[in-house]
């Protein structure tokens, strides 16, 4: 069990009002949390606990969180919506473009004579959020010289999110019109059309971009290997152990000579060192065994 701190647990945290929420409590959900999705709930985080909380507790007639906490241990569904509810879901598109970047300069042309060849091409968005981050590869994968050819081959992104709410955003595939800025403008020119006062991504790359729901910590029903991983930003939610073991997961569905991409401020542990090579900005290339 983690050990957010040295509170009693009777010990009602101040300004709860009419909710009874208390360290023992924190202490349950932040184990749950964990367990369940890997995300540490340090005890700094208690109060953004109790301020996500308080409206699935209203929405069950509860006030009381020792009997959500009940809830959630044995109710699947209820436990889903309370992860989906601590997760954060920042995003826009073409977030740390670097990434990006090296993408269009070092891996696009391979994917295209690979299709061109009538080989298939899989790319994976593991932490799509609502879909910016997959639409951005989209984009960039499917050459405008080349566009209706690319498109017309195999080529398929897997884009999967623990919260069912992003993934039923990212099928929708509209945004507001401030998130269009981050869009490269000839991107943007080609790839969406105005919807009143938002945006639409092109049907064409909603069709090869697949959503599902998928917790990266439970068993993953994938059996394919992929030219190109995005995992990024959120392992900065897990613990060291919970990382090392997703990223040697994620590894293990790279094709040979496919790349990693991951967030800014993570890291690929030593005991990859063997599988994986850095080619860039926290960019990885998996190397022949």
């Amino acid at each position: 069990m983690l050990n957010p701190g040295r509170v009693s647990p009777k010990t009602e945290f101040p300004g709860t009002g009419e909710f009874v929420y208390t360290q023992a409590d924190f202490e349950m959900i932040s184990t749950l949390i964990h367990a369940h999705a890997g995300i540490v709930m340090p005890r700094e985080k208690a109060m953004l606990i109790f301020s996500r909380f308080t409206k699935l507790l209203r929405a069950q007639g509860l006030r009381s969180f020792s009997d959500y906490v009940e809830m959630i241990r044995t109710n699947s569904a209820e436990r889903k919506i309370a992860i989906e509810a601590l997760t954060t879901n920042h995003t826009n598109f073409f977030r740390e473009s670097h990434h990006f970047d090296h993408f269009e300069e070092q891996v696009r042309s391979t994917l295209i004579d690979e299709l061109r060849s009538k080989q298939r091409v899989r790319m994976w968005s593991s932490a799509s959020s609502s879909g910016e981050e997959a639409y951005s590869l989209a984009m960039m994968g499917t050459n405008s010289q080349l566009a209706r050819q690319i498109l017309d081959a195999d080529i398929a992104i897997l884009a999967t999110d623990l919260a069912q709410h992003c993934i039923d955003a990212g099928i929708k595939g509209e945004y507001s019109s401030a998130s269009l800025r981050d869009i490269p403008k000839p991107l943007a020119e080609m790839w969406t059309s105005n919807v009143g006062s938002n945006f639409l991504i092109d049907k064409r790359l909603r069709d090869i971009v697949r959503f599902r729901r998928l917790n990266l910590l439970d068993p993953w029903p994938i059996k394919q290997k992929f030219d190109v991983i995005f995992c990024r930003n959120v392992m900065i939610y897990f613990d060291d152990v919970t990382k090392e073991t997703l990223l040697h997961r994620l590894t293990d569905h790279l094709a040979e000579g496919g790349y990693l991409y991951i967030g800014h401020s993570e890291r690929v542990p030593s005991t990859l060192a063997s599988r994986l090579v850095s080619v860039g900005q926290t960019t990885f290339r998996k190397v022949s065994a």
